[in-house]
């Protein structure tokens, strides 16, 4: 009983902020949603791209990037689609499921989402890039779409969909950082 009333209850908030929305704040809460993903300016699309300035040479972090591939990816050598140490570039694709949560606990699955990452190193830095999000459809459905509240098929979700995808990246983002630097060396302590 307590759960429909409880449902009910969500339902009815979700629905009178969506009607809120759309009657005055328009603006205000597409730019929100825009700051919920880094999107590129000149393409419009989703991309997740740093340099990151960082002790090591080009072929450090080519092994580092290795180890963090290797660690992070189920099946490493059938999600990376390049692994060149000469040029310095890891390229791959893989993918995300993000789940409707509610109150601390997963719940329904809304998607799985694929996606790309290139990896690129120099001497004493690093870039990142995860890039071409897709909603796994029949069709090619980019996720760009969650962004512009004029489409027919939006609804509130969108933007709860982008937030739980930039979680997913970001927790990317902060393993790969970690695994980029340089192993602490510990001196051996003569007795």
């Amino acid at each position: 009983m307590h759960k429909g009333i409880y449902a009910f209850v969500c339902a009815a908030l979700i629905c009178g902020m969506a009607v809120h929305n759309a009657t005055g704040q328009e603006m205000q809460v597409r730019q929100d949603s825009l700051s919920v993903v880094p999107v590129d300016k000149t393409t419009g699309m989703i991309n997740y791209q740093e340099v990151v300035t960082e002790e090591g040479t080009k072929n450090d972090f080519f092994n580092r990037a290795v180890a963090w591939v290797n660690i992070t990816y189920k099946n490493p050598t059938s999600v990376t689609t390049v692994r060149d140490p000469q040029t310095g570039k890891i390229e791959g694709n893989y993918r995300l499921k993000i789940y409707q949560s509610t109150e601390g606990q997963e719940g329904m699955e809304w998607g799985t989402i694929l996606y790309s990452f290139r990896l690129e190193f120099k001497d004493g830095r690093y870039r990142y890039s995860f890039y071409d999000f897709l909603l796994k459809t029949d069709s090619r459905y980019p996720i760009e779409r969650w962004l512009d509240r004029s489409r027919p098929d939006y609804s509130p979700d969108c933007d709860l969909k982008l937030r739980k995808v930039d979680e997913v990246v970001q927790s990317l983002i902060l393993t790969l950082k970690q695994s980029m630097k340089p192993k602490s060396v510990k001196e051996e302590v003569e007795w």
